[in-house]
């Protein structure tokens, strides 16, 4: 039965060396998290996977890696200087802020009570610094909010140097950084995250057949990995909801303990970003199509999930307790390629005929998987925690 509570999950990834809370020797930062031993393998294990799905078994997808700092131009192009914001009020009760198309009867999250909130005014949630000795207009940077806009500069480079021709596709795994006014939920929202981006770009006229086979083939990819269907569903966003750039946009949406929360969006994000990057770089970024002897600037749709959420789902759905002998415990039912490990060698004795057989086993297949090696306690606690951690 998957986790009920959100508390069981943040318990267990404390206790089992998935998540702890970032700086917590200091008294934690707020909405921070540090990814432990076993974390840290199932987060990449989670990118992993993506890659092999959306990259390794596709002929017409390439990678890249760009950077995440970037220049004000880029972000002025795309829009986000200008449009990347959330309306932000405050509570005159609490003095808390608070995103105003968060707040639900009016009421205060944190006092429970109806009060008067300040007028609603735009918090853009981008993180600035400056780069370089000296400060100035000229120094000013901006850590990525996104992914994407690396890959829409890149366009040209990448379609002239892996002779790609559309339909194909950029892909990229990496951090970014949006300054949310309420982050929570353990690791769902959180000010430093992770994303996995694809931009697809095709010919204009297959945008809606292009956007149709990414809902699928994205919302199977969960369910491929172990997510039951019924904690999954696929919503289409309204149109006063769409983003300045999109022609339409599906939520791949799974069911938390909290309620129905995005994993990830599928975007026809049109020629709006090529466009406008070709604007204000005044250089050509379009397709020349030699058969049809036409030039276009391509469409784009955009499969966008968050390495860190989708994280948290697959803990969830995998989460489980059953009792044995009276006593209750934990397992975690996860997709072998989820699990931090794969594979457990627990040695019944530390005699020394059975010592070096066992390291040896797990040399071997060490090289092949990711392999634990738990020689003290009983054998009962060892398989119980290999349970508790989700190993096979």
């Amino acid at each position: 039965m998957p986790a009920k509570d959100l508390d069981q999950i943040v318990s267990l990834c404390k206790r089992r060396g998935f998540v702890y809370p970032s700086g917590e020797i200091y008294g934690g930062f707020r909405s921070s998290y540090d990814y432990g031993p076993l974390g840290s393998l199932m987060l990449r294990n989670v990118k992993d996977a993506w890659i092999r799905s959306n990259v390794q078994q596709r002929d017409d997808v390439v990678l890249i890696d760009a950077a995440i700092l970037g220049a004000p131009q880029v972000f002025e192009a795309s829009g986000h200087l200008s449009n990347f914001s959330d309306p932000l009020v405050d509570c005159t009760v609490c003095k808390r802020r608070f995103r105003e198309d968060q707040l639900e009867d009016r009421d205060c999250p944190e006092s429970k009570k109806a009060c008067v909130f300040t007028p609603a005014r735009a918090f853009n949630l981008m993180f600035q610094t400056q780069a370089g000795p000296v400060e100035g207009e000229g120094a000013t940077v901006y850590l990525r909010p996104e992914t994407a806009q690396g890959m829409f500069v890149n366009f040209a480079n990448v379609l002239q140097t892996s002779r790609k021709k559309p339909p194909f596709g950029i892909a990229q795994v990496g951090k970014s950084f949006r300054n949310e006014i309420t982050p929570g939920n353990f690791i769902f929202r959180t000010r430093e995250f992770e994303q996995m981006e694809l931009e697809f770009f095709v010919p204009p006229s297959e945008s809606t057949k292009w956007y149709e086979y990414w809902c699928q083939t994205r919302m199977q990819w969960y369910i491929d990995y172990g997510i039951p269907a019924d904690m999954l569903r696929i919503r289409e966003h309204a149109k006063d909801e769409l983003s300045h750039y999109s022609a339409g946009t599906s939520d791949i949406e799974f069911k938390f303990p909290w309620g129905w929360g995005e994993l990830e969006g599928i975007a026809q994000r049109t020629d709006y970003d090529l466009k406008q990057h070709a604007e204000h770089s005044r250089q050509k970024l379009e397709y020349f199509d030699q058969a049809s002897n036409e030039r276009y600037v391509p469409y784009v749709v955009e499969p966008a999930a968050g390495v860190n959420r989708t994280m948290a789902a697959f803990l969830l759905a995998a989460y489980d307790e059953d009792v044995v002998n009276d006593e209750p415990r934990t397992v975690l039912r996860l997709h072998p390629r989820m699990a931090p490990y794969q594979i457990a060698v627990l040695p019944l004795s530390k005699k020394d005929t059975l010592m070096p057989l066992a390291k040896q086993i797990h040399s071997l297949l060490g090289s092949r998987y990711m392999c634990d090696f738990d020689e003290t306690q009983a054998i009962g606690r060892r398989y119980r925690r290999q349970d508790e951690i989700g190993t096979p």
